[in-house]
């Protein structure tokens, strides 16, 4: 059965504890995405990283894997949570998926924490899937336009 796990980035400290925006899993194009695949009969998840403005390796890991990865899941991920995506694939070269779709991927570049991102690019990740394709824009941060760089020239075969 094909589906799909997308996965949210990492909000400031009061945009989390802000009851008036929507959470992680709930912002963005995140609904609109879920429901143009629930449409075309993808069972499409979005896991809510508990704490998500402070990452924790583990806590991520933990949310993530909660969900069914085959050969025919779709990852999508946004800021941190595509940088997730990519230490997550290169930590498990034995996993096959779908395609994965990094939107503003984050590497924590300017985050005064660093060991969320202490991993090894696999420059073989995009042959394990049906196609990695990034999406950047000419006004996000200079760290995540630095982040697609370094994500483009590590992995072979990424569609731009």
């Amino acid at each position: 059965m094909k589906n799909a796990i997308l996965l949210h980035g990492k909000p400031g400290k009061e945009e989390y504890y802000n009851p008036e925006i929507p959470s992680g899993s709930n912002h963005h194009w995140f609904p609109w995405l879920q429901k143009q695949l629930l449409t075309k009969d993808v069972v499409a998840q979005t896991p809510e990283v508990p704490n998500a403005w402070k990452p924790y390796y583990p806590t991520w890991q933990k949310e993530f894997e909660r969900f069914e990865i085959t050969p025919e899941t779709m990852l999508v991920g946004h800021s941190c949570g595509g940088g997730f995506i990519v230490r997550w694939l290169s930590e498990h070269p034995e996993t096959r998926v779908d395609k994965v779709v990094l939107v503003a991927p984050s590497l924590g570049i300017d985050w005064v924490e660093k060991d969320f991102f202490e991993f090894t690019i696999d420059p073989n990740l995009a042959s394990r899937t049906k196609g990695l394709v990034i999406f950047g824009s000419d006004n996000d941060k200079p760290a995540i336009a630095d982040a697609i760089k370094i994500f483009r020239s590590s992995i072979k075969d990424v569609v731009s």
